[in-house]
């Protein structure tokens, strides 16, 4: 089994942002004072905050397989060689994107050329957005069986309240679990993992996630790849309106290797302008959409 590009970077930046349920709190994070029943505002108790990590990872469970309410946004996306602005909409065929803009700036025509005949291309053959869609569901999968371990991948620990872009959030760090012995290649990169989680506890959602690889991490013994430690990922998420949450920044920087040949990531992406579009949406209705302009996010509701 090869260690694909995406598997990695699917791993990093979701495998502990989508909930499963989690094991027992560490004993170390038992408190000594009471919370009030205002819990993005006061400590808790060991009880309280294990419940608190239950609720909210059940949440993300619930809203992970929720598929009713699609989205169109805008992701900018920053990396040393290039930065990329991109209109997506979310169809019941999958995610379609147009690029708008590189280096912040609107296409030159040539770029806008390539760019409208890839849409022909795409609305030409139905199979490349079949495809699109079946390496969606491909990391889902392995993404879900990655995410069904963090009960006994990992450690919990409360920390605390701290201050969060949009008010208190209790804080928690996770460790690996020294007893987890991880079943497969993909779920490895588990036990080198350390980090944070912060919970806003009145709508009871994860909002960030900061994970470090505290150790290097071979694929099939170091013949087919390694993760070196040192790399890190950082994952916001926001209420986008509605009670709907998404993504609002990913941030990685990693150093791999797959088989004889070095990988290095240091990207950034941010996710504004959400808003809703209509279910049941296909495929072709969305890049008319991207094409003409309408239906789409309007800058007042960027998240900021």
């Amino acid at each position: 089994m090869t260690v694909k590009l995406y598997l990695v970077r699917r791993l990093l930046a979701f495998l502990l942002l989508l909930p499963y349920p989690l094991a027992a709190l560490s004993p170390a994070a038992v408190c000594n004072g009471l919370a009030s029943q205002s819990a993005g505002t006061e400590v808790l108790t060991a009880a309280q905050a294990n419940a608190l990590v239950s609720r909210a990872l059940a949440t993300e469970l619930r809203t992970a397989h929720d598929t009713s309410h699609p989205m169109r946004f805008r992701l900018r996306k920053v990396s040393p060689r290039l930065t990329s602005t991109k209109e997506i909409i979310e169809t019941r065929d999958g995610a379609v994107a147009r690029l708008i803009a590189r280096f912040d700036k609107p296409l030159s025509a040539v770029d806008e050329q390539a760019e409208q005949a890839r849409l022909d291309a795409l609305l030409a053959d139905p199979s490349r957005q079949v495809h699109r869609k079946q390496g969606e569901d491909e990391d889902m999968s392995i993404l879900l069986k990655l995410l069904r371990m963090l009960p006994k991948a990992f450690i919990y620990q409360y920390a605390g309240v701290a201050a969060g872009p949009a008010g208190p959030v209790q804080k928690f760090t996770f460790r690996p679990n020294p007893g987890f012995n991880p079943p497969d290649l993909e779920t490895q990169a588990l036990t080198a993992l350390t980090g944070e989680l912060w919970i806003d506890a009145e709508q009871e959602r994860v909002t960030r996630l900061e994970g470090h690889l505290q150790q290097d991490t071979d694929y099939g013994w170091g013949i087919l790849g390694k993760l070196n430690k040192g790399g890190w990922v950082i994952l916001e998420q926001a209420d986008v309106g509605g009670h709907q949450w998404r993504i609002a920044r990913f941030q990685m920087v990693m150093s791999l290797r797959i088989f004889f040949k070095n990988k290095s990531f240091d990207t950034q992406e941010e996710m504004t302008n959400y808003a809703p579009v209509a279910l049941g949406l296909d495929y072709r209705q969305a890049i008319q959409m991207l094409r003409s302009g309408t239906g789409g996010a309007s800058a007042h509701s960027a998240i900021r």
